[in-house]
């Protein structure tokens, strides 16, 4: 028995080599085969690789083929935007002849004598009426607006550095004699404050307002205690004073300037992005100074004397166009040499023949501006004033008009209007109780959160929020209440990037030479039309409700739609500094600026929109929908295509917004092509094309300049 069981014993063992030579046996076979596999489909991949390799190349090759023919017609469109500079040059000219023709009363602000003579004779115009003050300062105001105008709207080849720091000047000086004007005003008011005494205190109240500025004076004629604070009925402003007020003879007035002339002046003339026009050989020259000599360049943006960066680029945007040697990163790697920089600008100056745009590459000039320290000074980059601006005054009261017999009788001081002080200047060390103060907010400015209060310092020139305290921000009454140690000029400031970054966009024709572009951002949806060389703010939509019908409805000019937004609270325009403060796509400005070119250029038969791809393609491209266009309806979902452009190739991609990832492999049947409008070509209709090749030239141009003022490509 024990000799079977050892037999057996011996059997098995032999068996189970034999199994384990078997299973080593299958396992090689089965490596073998799978190595086979593996080359196999490596094979396969080189060889698909190789053939999407040489399609790919195939491709390129053709494009490049046909890259001087595609750039040469991409070039006769592209003079619709000089004829649009031109035409905008005559246009200024022809009004300029106008206003010279019509022998109108009013001066010519461009005009230095004429301005000059108007300013001296209101100054010797002893006649100070509030009304007819008032009504000469809508004519001053005006006067202003115009030169502001065109210190933003001229492009820098059309206007000079003599004429730019003219025309700066004249600016101040009309503001400055606007303001001697309405103290004169308020002066000779306060000499008459029988005309105005209000029944129940006895004290002196006068609300006096138009479009552009509202009086609120009181008169303490009283000096009672339990008067001590008031509310002016038809402006819903008020004030609390201290007991030592409430018992002197003082008066307080409450300016309220819908507008604003206290903030430095490159924040009141803040200049579009423009297109400049220099020839071939003027900008390959001038793209070498800028690569050779970036810190000169920087040194003279520096040196214009009191001006701060952005108003050194509001006058001359060549000097202020990008050192690509410090920058190349923004158009090239950072590692390219100076030769390949040089290359690539040729081959940009060769597709835009001359068609180049400076204050885009400004941005990276302004990161040398020191950044401010204190942080009790409002970052104008940051915030901007909305609403205008409140000058709080308490005010010495001048010697009354005393009435004797028929005659009015009056002791003339030859001091002019007087500031009483509060704290008073001798006892500084003791502490004196503020001032309370209530304003009520304008209703024709969208304010989307609590307002920031900050009072003017004269002496540093810049808006500080110490010295107020005690906040109290009511939603509902559109008022706000506040404590301040002494008398201040107030603004409201509030965050310049609310509606920055946007969360989508659109633009699409509406019908010949018309089109409507939708903004969406966190707190509204803002749509434009666009119609020959004028925009109209067709509606904004906030939870569901229009607002802002004052300013809807009306065609006007670009800059003009621009500063009407910006003071309604509702800035969808980035300044040179906002990439510092919303986290936008950069995009190199060789991609962005000829995708806002392009897209204009073919605006009137194709519908563009916003992409979540454009985040994830990379800076150098730019990634947004597109459908040809021919009806007045809204797009629909299935009719969008993707296309990327980098500025020189432009392609149409396989994904759609829905994929699951990004990618840039080709559509089917698709190819390469130098410019976008010969790639959108391919798939288009003759009607398009057409409707392309007749667009009016001020329409496209209005298109590119809404692009480049709104930056859509970056700011999504």
């Amino acid at each position: 028995a024990n000799i079977k069981s050892s037999g057996k014993k011996k059997v098995s063992k032999a068996e189970q080599l034999r199994l384990q030579k078997e299973e080593e046996e299958r396992r090689l076979k089965e490596e073998e085969e799978a190595q086979f596999q593996a080359q196999q489909e490596e094979t396969a991949r080189l060889e698909n690789e190789r053939i999407e390799q040489e399609q790919m190349e195939k491709l390129v090759a053709k494009d490049q083929e046909r890259r001087e023919s595609e750039l040469s017609e991409l070039h006769s469109l592209e003079q619709k935007f000089l004829s649009a500079q031109q035409w905008n040059m005559d246009y200024r000219a022809y009004a300029k002849w106008e206003h010279y023709l019509s022998c109108d009363e009013s001066p010519d602000p461009t005009v230095l004598q004429e301005i000059n003579t108007f300013m001296s004779l209101w100054r010797e115009d002893q006649n100070e009426d509030i009304q007819l003050v008032m009504e000469k300062g809508e004519q001053v105001l005006n006067l202003i607006e115009k030169l502001q105008f065109l210190l933003l709207d001229t492009t820098p080849n059309e206007i000079t550095e003599k004429e730019t720091v003219q025309y700066q000047e004249s600016i101040l000086e009309l503001q400055k004699l606007l303001h001697q004007k309405y103290d004169g005003a308020t002066e000779h008011l306060l000499k008459v404050t029988n005309m105005y005494e209000d029944p129940e205190t006895g004290n002196m109240q006068a609300v006096i307002k138009n479009k552009n500025v509202t009086f609120c004076i009181w008169a303490n004629l009283k000096k009672k205690v339990r008067f001590k604070n008031h509310v002016f009925c038809d402006a819903q402003h008020g004030f609390d004073l201290p007991k030592s007020l409430a018992v002197s003879s003082v008066a307080v007035r409450v300016l309220h300037t819908h507008y604003d002339h206290v903030s430095p002046l490159w924040l009141q003339c803040q200049s579009m992005p423009k297109l400049e026009v220099l020839d071939s050989k003027e900008l390959i020259q001038h793209s070498k100074d800028n690569v050779e000599e970036p810190e000169e360049k920087e040194e003279k943006t520096r040196e214009e004397p009191n001006m701060p960066a952005e108003e050194a680029a509001c006058s001359d945007g060549r000097k202020s166009a990008i050192s690509f040697k410090e920058n190349s990163n923004s158009i090239a790697d950072i590692n390219e040499t100076e030769e390949e920089i040089e290359k690539k600008l040729e081959i940009l100056d060769i597709a835009s023949q001359g068609i180049w745009l400076a204050p885009l590459m400004q941005e990276e000039m302004n990161e040398k501006e020191e950044a401010i320290t204190d942080e009790n000074v409002v970052d104008l980059q940051q915030f901007v004033p909305v609403g205008g601006v409140y000058r709080v005054d308490a005010l010495q009261l001048p010697p009354q008009v005393k009435q004797i017999k028929d005659w009015s009788m009056v002791e003339v001081l030859d001091v002019g209007l007087e500031a009483y002080p509060y704290p008073p200047e001798e006892t500084e060390d003791a502490t004196h109780p503020p001032i309370q103060i209530t304003l009520k907010l304008s209703d024709n400015v969208l304010y989307f959160e609590d307002p920031v209060i900050a009072r003017w310092d004269p002496a540093g020139q810049q808006w500080r929020t110490d010295g107020i305290s005690n906040i109290t921000y009511g939603t509902q009454e559109k008022s706000i209440t506040f404590e301040m140690g002494a008398f201040y000029t107030i603004a409201l400031f509030q965050d310049a990037h609310l509606n920055m970054p946007y969360q989508a966009w659109e633009l699409r024709p509406t019908g010949m030479d018309e089109a409507l572009l939708t903004v969406t951002t966190v707190f509204a949806t803002i749509q434009i039309q666009i119609k020959g060389n004028q925009c109209m703010l067709s509606s904004v939509v906030v939870e569901e409700k229009d607002v802002l019908s004052h300013v809807t409805g009306k065609w006007r000019s670009l800059a003009d739609l621009r500063a009407v937004l910006k003071k309604a609270g509702v800035n969808i325009f980035p300044g040179q500094c906002s990439h510092k403060y919303v986290s936008a796509n950069k995009k190199a400005p060789l991609a962005e600026v000829r995708a806002y070119q392009q897209m204009a250029l073919v605006a009137s038969a194709f519908a563009f929109a916003w992409s979540k791809w454009n985040g994830e393609a990379g800076h150098k491209q730019v990634v947004f929908k597109v459908s040809e266009h021919l009806k007045a309806d809204s797009v629909k979902d299935k009719d969008w295509s993707l296309y990327m452009f980098n500025g020189q190739k432009a392609q149409k991609l396989k994904i759609t917004e829905t994929s699951e990832a990004f990618s840039e492999e080709l559509e089917e049947d698709s190819e390469f092509h130098s410019t976008l409008y010969h790639m959108l070509k391919d798939f288009a209709s003759k009607e398009a094309i057409d409707k392309v090749e007749t667009a009016s030239f001020l329409f496209i141009d209005v298109v590119y300049q809404l692009l480049l003022a709104t930056r859509l490509l970056t700011y999504s």
